[in-house]
């Protein structure tokens, strides 16, 4: 049987905020993981300059861009925010990065917003103090500037490293890399079986945060769109592992397409 619609009787808005000029594809990427798993409505708000930033993504032209100040006057309608994609370290991400932690958006932090909370005392205090739900994405090397501990640290006991980061910021995570974990902050962790070296390249990341933005978007509870997503989004990998036989080659793109066709397979057939 199919499933049933959101809580809001439609499949929600999300929005990406990031794309500073020079990492705009980081934010189009994001937006069009969403879009492609089920997200109604994805809006882009995009940090690059006038001359910089796209006013339609001709790829997905059913993205809608707006600048970050547009996208965040508009935060009623949405349903999620995605934070972090190509957002990069200028005074003004580090406004609008404030802004959407005072908010009450369930927010998913990926990529730069995990580096601006590490350097920003400030900011590291808005996240673990905030009442409405997040989610955090690091790799290894995010995860040891959050933590203020060497990358190879991080790496020696990756579970006591992601269960440090839930109870230091009082957010769910997955620590990403070769064994996914997801941690909660009960302490109870869950380790990844899917996925294969093709992850290690451009652009996977603002994927699964993505992924994990349509997801809630879609009213499903954050500890099982967290599971699902990092499973889904290894699981495309290795579906196109098998069709291509091996890893060389593939793109963050290709492994949108394939995610959407493994859950329309989970969820119809």
């Amino acid at each position: 049987p199919r499933p049933a619609n959101s809580h809001k009787g439609t499949f929600g808005s999300v929005g990406i905020l990031g794309g500073a000029t020079g990492m705009v594809g980081a934010a189009i990427l994001a937006g069009r993981a969403a879009l492609n798993l089920g997200a109604g409505r994805v809006y882009l708000g995009l940090l690059a300059d006038v001359d910089h930033a796209p006013v339609i993504d001709f790829g997905q032209p059913e993205l809608m861009l707006r600048s970050p100040r547009e996208l965040l006057r508009q935060m009623k309608p949405l349903d999620c925010l995605v934070i972090g994609p190509g957002l990069g370290s200028e005074i003004a991400a580090c406004d609008f990065l404030q802004q959407a932690l005072h908010g009450d958006l369930p927010l998913v932090l990926d990529a730069d917003a995990l580096n601006l909370i590490a350097i920003h005392e400030e900011l590291s205090h808005a996240l673990k103090h905030r009442e409405a739900p997040g989610v955090l994405t690091p790799h290894p090397s995010e995860a040891a500037r959050l933590l203020n501990v060497t990358t190879d640290e991080v790496q020696r006991d990756r579970p006591k490293a992601a269960r440090r980061l839930a109870e230091k910021f009082n957010c769910p995570l997955v620590l990403k890399g070769a064994g996914s974990i997801c941690v909660f902050v009960d302490g109870r962790y869950f380790f990844n079986a899917t996925g294969n070296p093709g992850l290690s390249t451009a652009g996977t990341g603002d994927v699964l945060s993505g992924f994990l933005g349509a997801l809630l978007t879609q009213g499903l509870a954050l500890e099982k769109a967290l599971l699902l997503s990092v499973y889904l989004h290894g699981a495309a990998a290795d579906r196109l592992f098998d069709l291509t036989g091996g890893p060389l080659g593939m793109t963050a793109s290709e492994i949108i397409l394939s995610a959407r066709n493994l859950l329309n397979q989970w969820v119809y057939v």
